[in-house]
């Protein structure tokens, strides 16, 4: 256990320094792109000067050159502080952040539990009856799951639910009514423009999951020590929920962790069809007008879910498996 501490510990450290790669990469691919924050400030007014122009590169620090904006802005990161927004109201980045992070949040991380109370029983039941009607069904699923971009599947919804048969709202957050609504009602109307945004995270999730799963039980229904236990004459429930499931989701732990970044930044096409102002549209918005810092902002957040949830995996693996937690190799 001490040495699986240890090995954590020092991976923890490398990832600090894969970290401030990935800021130095993203910081220099964001100024390679075409346009500057000020063009929209200037490029609709004839009348601004290249003086003019000169003066607000300066007040945001373009004029430097691009590794004392980076050191600059690495100093602010190590405070916790983003900075400001270059465009619009000019608030802080972190405070537009908290504005729209709960909603994406709060919708991911609903529809990642959802998927994995049902992708689990899924793969389970799929691989205990190989063959069978049940695997076939799921495997056709699966491949619509695969074959439907997320984007497509949002306007065919939209199209057979909001505009053919009008059940459901097709934009937004809430109706314009809300606010005249009983808690009930505004319950059930958040809910409503929520479905179709959480059908589709839902479904692609699903198929996935679902697979992986499916394709992780058989190889470990396979294994000597679950022939031993059928020889035993234990029970098919017993053989699969108690001594096949928790090796058989050794590899739906990886992919929880590779899950993580998509809890706040996922959601920039769902979020930009539907209306919904959550984090993914503010990132949308951002690029649109060369707003570094917020871009940035997004970036550093997306890189650190992404470096916690590999440390998170690798404990999963220690609770899982405790060959691993006693330094062991997992095979």
């Amino acid at each position: 256990m001490r040495s699986f501490i240890q090995r954590l510990l020092l991976k923890s450290l490398w990832l600090v320094v894969v970290f401030l790669g990935i800021t130095v990469i993203s910081f220099w691919v964001i100024h390679l792109a075409p346009g500057k924050p000020t063009d929209l400030q200037t490029d609709m007014n004839p009348l601004v000067t290249p003086e003019a122009i000169a003066r607000l590169e300066k007040l945001y620090g373009l004029d430097q050159p691009i590794y004392i904006q980076y050191a600059r802005w690495i100093e602010k990161i190590a405070r916790f502080d983003f900075g400001n927004s270059l465009t619009g109201d000019r608030r802080p980045v972190w405070d537009k952040i908290k504005e729209r992070l709960p909603l994406t949040f709060g919708m991911n991380m609903a529809a990642l539990i959802i998927t994995l109370a049902l992708s689990i029983p899924i793969g389970v039941t799929a691989a205990a009856r190989q063959n069978g009607l049940f695997d076939r069904a799921s495997t056709v699923f699966v491949f619509l799951g695969f074959a439907m971009p997320g984007f497509w599947l949002a306007l065919l919804l939209m199209l057979a639910l909001g505009i053919v048969w009008p059940v459901l709202p097709i934009s937004g957050l809430t109706s314009l009514h809300h606010a005249q609504l009983s808690p009930w009602g505004q319950a059930k109307d958040l809910l409503a423009h929520l479905a179709m945004p959480m059908f589709i995270y839902i479904f692609g999730g699903l198929a996935g999951m679902s697979r992986y799963m499916r394709a992780s039980m058989l190889e470990v229904l396979r294994q000597d020590y679950i022939l031993t236990a059928r020889a035993k004459g234990l029970s098919e429930r017993v053989v699969i929920y108690r001594h096949a499931l928790r090796n058989a989701l050794l590899p739906v732990i990886t992919l929880l962790g590779l899950s993580i970044p998509g809890l706040i930044g996922g959601s920039v096409i769902i979020e930009q069809i539907f209306g919904l102002p959550g984090l993914g549209q503010l990132f949308y918005q951002a690029i649109q007008s060369r707003d570094y810092p917020l871009i940035m902002a997004n970036l550093v957040l997306g890189a650190v879910l992404t470096l916690a949830g590999n440390l998170l995996a690798d404990a999963g693996y220690a609770l899982a498996d405790p060959r691993i937690r006693q330094g062991g190799r997992h095979a």
